[in-house]
């Protein structure tokens, strides 16, 4: 076991206890999975040969962590580890790689048999350190439409990564976003296979030739129905393989993946991590896939406690890897012992364990690792945030904002205007969005545009925020009970092991406040998790200023007592929610309390809150900042949405009060301008009320210097949206590919056709398409046809304009898509220039999944349709399949 003496910043001293160590073979030769010239398959084997069945249990085991903690024992080695930074932000590269250093040096030197581990980390749009460089958020770089500029970020991003000594990524995300409420649509390239395989392939082609291991994920699917993350997906075959497979089979046979994450929900009734049908007949039989297949965080036991198909963690740990799962990733190290119950007990055949091992070794030897174990710390130092690699960040930033509206020209704004407002918490807060580090200077839209617009006068409003904050979680202070005649902090709880406060507790214990979240787990011993109700004892001190407003907020079955009278009564189970009433407690007051709440389906929440201390002055903050926008030449209001990991929407609106705040600007009469800051799709039901829209996604640690350049046409806004904006939620999903329907779109009260189309942006110019050729308009079946066409620049500045080749199989054994992307140009061109654009036109874009669910490409006619996007199609024509 290893021992640390002491710990500095970054660099360790060990003593080692007793690690016989691997050093020769037979006759003091060098064991063979040392010499380098033998390829990574010959070495894994002689290797694996050597291996005790703990040694190989630890290479199929990757946690966060490094080796600060004696109590964790490495001495067998480990897969790999997520290592936290350490140091000042300002050294923090050279800080992880030095650490990564002192760790590799303790596996490579101080364990038996020498393997090294694969440091981890997340990396969808930077890597997810300090120090790293912060580049715009999945979304917006699937919004350039520039699969080479994607690989250019995406390599920038692997050389910061591979410098420090992490060799693998768990990114990308290669789910598609069809459903906009998701609330992980940010970390995605889009709604379209085509798109989204492009852009991964980009991603993950840079990152694997740099020798970093990429992670596609979520495999394959994550998202159900109401756009909830890692609801169960029932879609059948022909689904999977249309729509939900090709971004990760682009990434494996394409760009080179060498790892791929289970997802965390049940596909066709088995959970994602234990779905034989996706980890071995897709992945390692049907596309041959070499590397190795890690499961989501904790996701191996959620079969035990989520999907409910697994007695205990060691049975499913079984069924994984006989499912084809090779890797568990846990949170802790001190998740480990029910898996390593699973090996010890004999329950995974050692065969399978043995291919497991086999495909990790593989990869490691690949790498290079046993080899070159170490990183230079200086290189480290000068790459994570160098200079070139903001600027990338910066011209990233450019290509993918979308101007979505632009009436009367109100954009690019003049350098002659007297004044400007800006409006809203969004212009100053510089948001990343997810996964993200905390960037190297992040630059906000309020500094960009005052570093741009220094003649005019700038005048700044926060406005009410994303956030309407009316009620606040009653902290510990306040509450109180008696213990001994003593009042000491903290309410006395009592829980009943029934749901009627019946008998004597099961469990006495003080809780400091009230504010639970009983999901997977139980209160606490010897109660079920869906069954159980709880007693709350004590008194309420009112701070000074009163209350005004008291109750619980969360899941029914509640009821509130205040002084011994019922304030709220709420016991029954029907939702959840808040339940307050409207009391008046002065300042100081002391008021004898009781809070009762029972559970009977689990999944239990429950808070006590009131308005003490809470001040939302929201109607004042947008009074203010109409008095501003009145005393400005034009307002520019930047309002972003709430979302996340586990943070799905139900509603699509701008969250709090910005829709207020944006109609009330705009009903001063001053043009009004606004700039979206999210990762997913925005209902605009003031869309008419507002001059012009940029969605400038979350854009990156330089993004505010882009949106201002946006803003006053330094830059000419060319991104295109790679999802589709619906006008209510009522649409969802809503994606451009569907089949057809069997009678229409519409609904009674709303069309079914989209706010925004997929594809969709504008220009400060202006673009003519001309010229459409198909050469030759007919081809066998394995042939392929040129699609060419002309665009010209008819406006007076220069700009971008993506050309996009949609298809529509005008007949076909089965029912395609009413259009379906199938190539896509980005070009930039200057006034009056003109280009040619030539796609090629082939099996891979022809074929559909018969009624046998083969891949053929069927004769017949298909319509070429090219244009701006999925609804404005410029040109048309048709390409036949002969018999």
């Amino acid at each position: 076991m290893l021992r640390p003496m002491r710990a500095l910043p970054a660099v360790w001293c060990w003593v080692v206890v007793s690690l016989p160590r691997v050093v020769a073979g037979q006759g003091g030769a060098r064991p063979s999975y040392r010499d380098p010239a033998r390829p990574p398959a010959a070495r894994a084997e002689d290797l694996l040969r050597r291996m005790t069945p703990e040694e190989k249990f630890w290479q199929l085991f990757m946690i966060p962590g490094d080796l600060d903690d004696p109590a964790h024992d490495y001495s067998h080695g480990v897969f790999g580890l997520q290592v936290p930074p350490s140091g000042p932000p300002d050294g923090a590269a050279r800080a992880q790689a030095e650490r990564i250093n002192a760790i590799q040096r303790y596996f490579v030197g101080h364990t038996r048999l020498g393997i090294p581990i694969i440091p981890f980390e997340e990396a969808v749009h930077g890597l997810v350190q300090p120090g790293a460089t912060v580049f715009p958020q999945a979304i917006a770089l699937a919004a350039t439409w520039d699969t080479t500029l994607v690989a250019r970020v995406a390599q920038a991003i692997a050389r910061e990564t591979a410098s420090r000594g992490i060799r693998q990524v768990l990114s990308p995300v290669l789910n598609l976003a069809r459903d906009a409420r998701w609330g992980r649509v940010e970390e995605t390239y889009g709604e379209d296979p085509y798109l989204a395989s492009a852009m991964g392939r980009a991603y993950v082609g840079s990152f694997e030739r740099a020798g970093v291991v990429t992670t596609p994920k979520h495999f394959v699917a994550n998202v159900g129905e109401g756009g909830r993350d890692s609801y169960p997906i029932d879609d059948d075959e022909r689904v999977l393989a249309e729509a939900y497979f090709p971004p990760f089979e682009s990434a494996i046979r394409q760009g080179g993946a060498r790892s791929v994450m289970a997802a965390y929900n049940s596909v066709d009734g088995a959970p994602a991590t234990q779905n034989r049908r996706l980890l071995t007949e897709t992945l390692k039989q049907r596309w041959g896939f070499s590397g190795f297949v890690i499961s989501d965080a904790a996701a191996t036991g959620g079969a035990t406690v989520l999907h409910m198909t697994e007695a205990t963690t060691a049975d499913a740990a079984r069924d994984a890897f006989a499912a084809g799962l090779d890797v568990i990733f846990q949170s802790s190290y001190e998740q480990y012992r029910p898996y390593r119950e699973a090996f010890r007990h004999g329950l995974i055949a050692d065969s399978v364990v043995d291919s497991a091992v086999a495909r990790v070794l593989r990869v490691k030897l690949a790498l290079g690792l046993f080899e070159h174990p170490y990183v230079a710390p200086d290189s480290a130092a000068y790459w994570n945030g160098h200079a070139t690699h903001r600027a990338l960040a910066l011209d990233a930033a450019r290509e993918g904002i979308v101007l979505l509206r632009n009436v009367r020209r109100t954009l690019p704004l003049r350098d002659t205007l007297p004044s400007l407002a800006v409006i809203g918490t969004d212009a100053a807060e510089a948001r990343l969005g997810g996964y993200s580090g905390p960037g190297t200077r992040p630059v906000s839209i309020l500094e960009g545009i005052r570093g741009r617009f220094a003649r005019g006068r700038i005048g700044y409003a926060p406005g009410p925020g994303r956030i309407s904050r009316e009620l606040a979680t009653v902290p510990a202070g306040a509450l109180h009970s008696d213990s001994s005649g003593t009042s000491v902090p903290g309410l006395e709880g009592e829980y009943f092991d029934n749901i009627g406060l019946v008998g004597p507790p099961r469990l006495v214990r003080r809780d400091a406040g009230i504010d639970f979240g009983w999901t997977l787990a139980s209160p606490g011993p010897g109660l079920d998790r869906d069954w159980y109700s709880v007693r709350w004892s004590g008194t309420l001190t009112v701070p000074a200023g009163g209350v005004r407003r008291f109750g619980i907020l969360g899941s029914d079955g509640m009821r509130l007592l205040l002084d011994g009278q019922l304030l709220i009564d709420d016991w029954e189970k029907r939702s959840a929610g808040p339940q307050v009433a409207d009391v008046v407690l002065s300042g100081g007051s002391v008021h004898a309390l009781q809070v009762e709440f029972f559970e009977t389906t689990g999944n239990a929440h429950v808070r006590l809150v009131w308005d003490a201390g809470v001040v939302d002055d929201w109607r004042s903050q947008i009074d203010s900042a109409v008095h501003l926008a009145r005393r400005s030449a034009v307002a520019v209001v930047v309002a972003g949405i709430e979302e996340g990991e586990f943070r799905d929407r139900a509603s699509l609106g701008l969250p709090g009060h910005q829709a207020e705040l944006i109609r009330a600007v705009a009903s001063s009469g001053t043009p009004v301008v606004v700039v979206l800051i999210g990762g997913s799709a925005v209902t605009m039901p003031w869309l008419e009320e507002v001059d012009a829209i940029l969605d400038a996604w979350y854009p990156g640690e330089v993004g505010g210097q882009a949106v201002a350049e946006a803003l006053f046409g330094d830059a000419n806004p060319g991104g295109r949206l790679p999802i589709t904006f619906p006008i209510a939620e009522g649409q969802l999903p809503l994606y451009y590919d569907h089949k057809p329907t069997g009678r229409g779109d519409d609904y009674w009260d709303l069309t079914g056709q989209p706010l925004f189309p997929f594809g969709y942006g504008l220009s400060y110019t202006a673009f003519d398409y001309s010229g459409l050729a198909i050469e030759p308009v007919t081809i066998a079946a394995a042939d392929s046809a040129l699609v060419r066409c002309r665009v010209r620049n008819v406006g007076g500045v220069a700009g971008d304009e993506v050309v996009q080749l949609y298809l529509r199989d005008e007949l076909a054994s089965v029912p395609r898509p009413v259009l379906q992307l199938a190539g896509f140009q980005r070009l930039h061109l200057a006034p009056g220039e003109v280009r040619e654009v030539v796609f090629r036109l082939g099996p891979e874009q022809l074929r559909l999944l018969n009624r046998d669910l083969h891949w053929v490409v069927e004769p017949g006619t298909f319509r070429v349709l090219v244009g701006g996007s999925s609804r404005d199609i410029r040109l048309r024509g048709a390409l036949t399949v002969r018999p």
